[in-house]
């Protein structure tokens, strides 16, 4: 019997926890999308100046509290907007409560004050204002920065992922938005820093109150008011807005073979998955990956016994080892590698490379921070030499490409860099999390400028948090919500995790990383759906086995390695990404709708037939409980200038040519 149909909310996101765009406020050129309390592109006649300005609380972890609004009130008219709420933060013990006030104006300025009133005591990694400027137009580009003391810098917003603070000490933001209009941006109330914010994979440089040199977390003294403003002024008048067009859909032109190949995609393999995967290795055969990216963790109490399960996986899904080492000790991790070496002979597991990373290097270290105690590198590496002789060596970071950045490896003495991203570490919202894909490209870019010619590895990587290096752990989510730096994101198991996925390899796909590498089998980052202490809507009502969407992108990429690109070329990547290789019958296209809207696409640059599937919410339930039958319903696309994307679909075609 065909199972009941989710819910649209449940096929997209997996959750039915609401992701609905703001509402849009104007003052004369000024628009500005009003989210919860939160202002987000904000754009002058069309061209965005600012990605968000919002007052923000978070927790000792760095996880951010969705605050309950109350008293909203929004006034437009001729001259502008105004709008009012009152908003209380709050968990068990503690609570605070924040009045806030926006005003925009016709000339285009804005005004955004917020004062904060501590209920208890309230333990905080930051509260206060959060502005980010976006990358396009910006990176690269010139930038006056005001410092508290009233000095003047003329700088650039940096090209390389800065990683450290780029600017100190800030009062004010000037910025040129378009020819002979500027854009400036004060901040009263405390004393505000800079941080690349590429850094996490998020699409913007973000600037913050309360500097990292003071001490985190710190507490809000109950009945203790603080007070903070952020003001946005236009230098220059801005020309007046032309008519807006109807948009004509978006257009991917294919080109000619390109040199570069499709690279080894593989999948993380924790250990507390094993027994779960080897379960399901007809599915895991099915989608082929070059490798897997096995964990072993001393502090686990990891053993023979998970080397053995290592292995089983290994030989029976046909994929090398890569396997990750943490390595415990400071000063006998000599004798702890030749203890492993030993176990691993005796599992029979022989890794075709390992990646070794010291407990210390676990864990974020802030600019200018000490780092914890950690082995010599250079040491570490020639004992990890010693002990593998027959495997590759990688060193790098188990978390994310901030601590790679700051922490920077001897990369000539290993055979391969990595490091693992994660979308979700400071917004949760779809946009956000799709935007994280515009990051990439600079980090894989900004670690070729010191590891050289060394090779770069990046993943496993998935929209949950695999480890939190910021905090004592993942942040719990237990009413399957989008939440900040949680393990168990709903979108795993959604369209939305196709496309983002998608969006996620191909961006990567044009860089020249070695391999990739992404989620888990089974899990809370997995491809493929198991029985979880958590609720999984609809798919705990099936009686056999499913796979997540995200399933199809990694298998049908996976049969692709090798095959060399075609350029593809969207006219709106925003919006949907394509990527094209040469398959043994012609030219393989993927096209993935990256947001929550219907989209039109005009495929050109084809000379023969074309045959495709769209994984969408109209082949949810195939692609899911009967994942063979879905991979093999290619059907004749009759007009290839006319597909219809619905929400986040990823179409996969062949093109005879």
């Amino acid at each position: 019997m065909r199972p009941t149909p989710p819910t649209h909310a449940i096929a997209l996101c997996g959750t039915e926890q609401p992701n609905v765009p703001g509402r849009v406020l104007t003052a004369g050129p000024l628009a500005v999308e009003l989210d919860n309390g939160q202002l987000r592109y904000l754009k002058v006649n069309g061209i965005e100046v600012l990605r968000a300005v919002a007052f923000l609380v978070r927790d000792e972890n760095w996880g951010t509290y969705t605050p309950a609004l109350t008293g909203l009130a929004v006034d437009e008219n001729a001259d502008g907007f105004t709008v009012k709420y009152q908003a209380v933060a709050r968990r068990p013990g503690q609570e605070i409560a924040f009045d806030a006030t926006i005003e925009g104006k016709v000339d285009g300025s804005l005004n955004f004050t917020a004062t904060a009133t501590p209920k208890t005591d309230f333990l905080t990694a930051r509260t206060g204002f959060v502005v980010l400027h976006p990358l396009k137009g910006v990176v690269g580009n010139s930038v006056e920065v005001e410092h508290v003391d009233g000095t003047i810098e003329k700088a650039k917003f940096p090209e390389p992922v800065n990683p450290i603070q780029p600017f100190l000490n800030i009062r004010a933001l000037t910025h040129e938005v378009m020819p002979g209009v500027k854009a400036a941006v004060r901040f009263e109330g405390d004393t505000f820093e800079m941080e690349d914010h590429r850094n996490w994979t998020d699409a913007s440089f973000k600037t913050y109150v309360r500097p990292l040199v003071l001490p985190w977390p710190y507490t809000l003294k109950a009945g203790e008011p603080i007070k903070q403003s952020v003001i946005v002024k236009l230098i220059g008048k801005p020309p007046a807005a032309g008519k807006a067009t109807k948009s004509k859909g978006i257009e991917v032109k294919l080109g000619a073979v390109q040199r570069r190949v499709l690279q080894p995609v593989g999948i993380g393999m924790p250990a507390q998955e094993i027994d779960h995967a080897t379960k399901q290795l007809d599915l895991l055969r099915n989608v082929a990956p070059k490798f897997l990216q096995c964990h072993f963790d001393p502090r686990e109490k990891h053993g023979l016994e998970q080397l053995y399960g290592y292995r089983v996986l290994c030989e029976q899904s046909e994929a090398k080892c890569l396997l990750e080492i943490v390595v415990e000790s400071v000063d006998d991790y000599q004798s702890e590698l030749q203890r492993l070496a030993e176990m691993l002979k005796q599992s029979g597991l022989q890794p075709a490379a390992i990646a070794v990373c010291p407990v210390g290097d676990l864990k974020s270290v802030l600019p200018g921070g000490p780092r914890p105690p950690a082995p010599p590198l250079e040491d570490l590496y020639k004992a990890a030499r010693a002990a593998f002789p027959n495997a590759r060596v990688g060193g790098g970071m188990f978390s994310f490409f901030t601590e790679l950045n700051r922490k920077r490896p001897p990369a000539q003495l290993l055979d391969f860099v990595m490091n693992t991203t994660c979308p979700i570490v400071h917004a949760t919202d779809d946009r956000s999390v799709m935007e994280t894909v515009e990051a990439l490209p600079y980090q894989v870019k900004t670690a070729q400028s010191y590891i050289g010619k060394t090779p770069h590895r990046v993943g496993p990587s998935g929209i949950g948090c695999r480890d939190n290096p910021h905090g004592a752990s993942v942040t719990p989510n237990p009413n399957n919500e989008r939440v900040c730096l949680a393990q168990m994101d709903p979108r795993q198991r959604g369209l939305f995790a196709a496309a983002w996925g998608f969006a996620y390899l191909a961006t990567l796909a044009r860089t020249d990383v070695e391999a990739l590498s992404l989620g888990a089998p089974t899990g809370p980052l997995g491809i493929i759906y198991r029985k979880t202490d958590y609720a999984q809507p609809w798919y705990d009502s099936l009686s056999g086995a499913a796979v997540y969407p995200l399933y199809h992108v990694v298998s049908g990429l996976a049969h692709g390695i090798g095959s060399k690109l075609v350029a593809a070329d969207s006219s709106d990547s925003a919006k949907v990404q394509a990527l094209a290789y040469r398959a043994k019958k012609g030219t393989t296209v993927w096209l993935a709708n990256l947001t929550a809207e219907d989209q039109s696409v005009s495929l050109t640059g084809t000379a023969g037939a074309v045959f495709g599937t769209s994984l969408d919410e109209n082949t949810f339930i195939t692609a899911t409980t009967d994942p063979q039958k879905f991979q093999a319903s290619y059907k004749a696309i009759s007009d290839p200038g006319k597909i219809k994307l619905k929400p986040y679909a990823v179409a996969i075609l062949s093109v005879n040519d």
